[in-house]
């Protein structure tokens, strides 16, 4: 199919429908304009949790296919979303980027830097928008402190935190998100979202990489073919930028008992941002006012017709990536964006095995 669709309604094609695809589904379900036509998934009890999925929320029951191949040469979709497992992405962006149809990928890009810097070889003269799912931006209350980033509220940035604290990873399909190999690692797998606000709210390249981390509680009593999970469960990290920003995470994945699972806040010369998730508080205060005299807003989002996983976020940006199918507009979110973000998980990956700080051009040369 060419990049342009051939009628007001957009035709979709969902690679991938398990925990994360039939999410895609779900929000696109919702969206004006969207039409999830055919879904493809090796494993048929997926296809039949999305069949039923489809028939829940009301839409016309798609087709489906057992390999992703099928479903391109069906010419049946104008726009792809690939919700397959993390080691897939490569092969299947390899395919999908010849078909010539648009796509959004999710996140990470891919499980290695390598992997990244071929899909974007591949992408270089594709006709349609290619997007990666790093829907955190999207998230209202961080997207509002975003917003207030850059409209100077805080001055010129010289901090950057994040925390999450949350349950352990979820169950999927033969449980391939317990081992690095299939999923890059928790640092990618995971934080690529983090490490991609982080650049976003710095303005400059990460020069060093500095963690800590380790597999304390979780999944220590499972094995799978006699092989025990490897997926760190805590880490910090510190991101150093070339602007002399500093950007710090801090995740734990044994911390359910927290009241919300995502803290993030930018400090500037001028004053101070915080975003809060689920409770959607951002926090706004200024030095030249004095200790303890913040503002207070909950950011809400009325576009967003289906919440989802992720506060509205899924849905936010599907709106973004619908309207630049629709316009030949440019992807909010690109291949570069990716690929820096999965390059950071990498280099803190590395860091906590070798015990040592990681130059980020040792990871990301050029």
């Amino acid at each position: 199919m060419g990049p342009s669709p051939s009628s007001d309604t957009v035709r979709y094609g969902i690679v991938g429908v398990g925990m994360m695809g039939r999410e895609h589904l779900r929000n696109l379900a919702a969206m004006p304009g969207a039409a999830v036509v055919a879904v493809s998934d090796p494993h048929p009890p997926s296809l039949a949790s999305a069949l039923d999925e489809a028939a829940r929320v009301g839409i016309p029951a798609p087709a489906t296919f057992g390999d992703h191949r099928a479903l391109l040469a069906s010419g049946s979709c104008d726009a792809v979303v690939v919700a397959s497992p993390n080691m897939t992405h490569a092969a299947v962006l390899a395919d999908v980027l010849a078909d010539g149809v648009h796509v959004l990928v999710e996140k990470p890009l891919c499980t290695t830097v390598e992997d990244c810097r071929t899909v974007i070889d591949r992408a270089r003269d594709h006709p349609g928008v290619v997007w990666v799912g790093l829907e955190y931006r999207y998230m209202p209350p961080v997207a509002a402190l975003i917003r207030s980033v850059e409209s100077g509220a805080v001055g010129n940035v010289h901090m950057v935190a994040v925390r999450e604290h949350r349950f352990p990873f979820l169950e999927k399909v033969g449980n391939w998100n317990r081992f690095n190999r299939n999923t890059g690692g928790t640092l990618v797998e995971k934080c690529c979202h983090f490490f991609d606000l982080m650049t976003l709210l710095a303005g400059a390249r990460p020069e060093r990489v500095l963690a800590s981390g380790a597999q304390s509680v979780n999944h220590l009593d499972e094995s799978y073919g006699g092989e025990r999970p490897d997926i760190l469960d805590n880490a910090l990290v510190i991101v150093e930028y070339d602007n002399g920003v500093r950007a710090s995470l801090d995740l734990c994945m044994f911390a359910e008992g927290s009241r919300n699972q995502e803290e993030l806040s930018v400090v500037g010369d001028l004053g101070k941002v915080e975003a809060f998730l689920p409770s959607g508080l951002v926090r706004t205060g200024r030095r030249d006012r004095g200790p303890w005299e913040v503002t207070e807003d909950v950011a809400l989002d009325g576009r967003v017709a289906h919440e989802g996983f992720h506060h509205g976020s899924s849905y936010l940006e599907h709106l973004a990536f619908l309207d630049a199918v629709r316009t030949g507009g440019k992807a909010q979110v690109s291949l570069e964006d990716g690929l820096l973000s999965v390059a950071l998980g990498v280099a803190a990956q590395t860091a906590i095995v070798d015990g040592r700080v990681v130059d980020v051009a040792e990871v990301l040369p050029g």
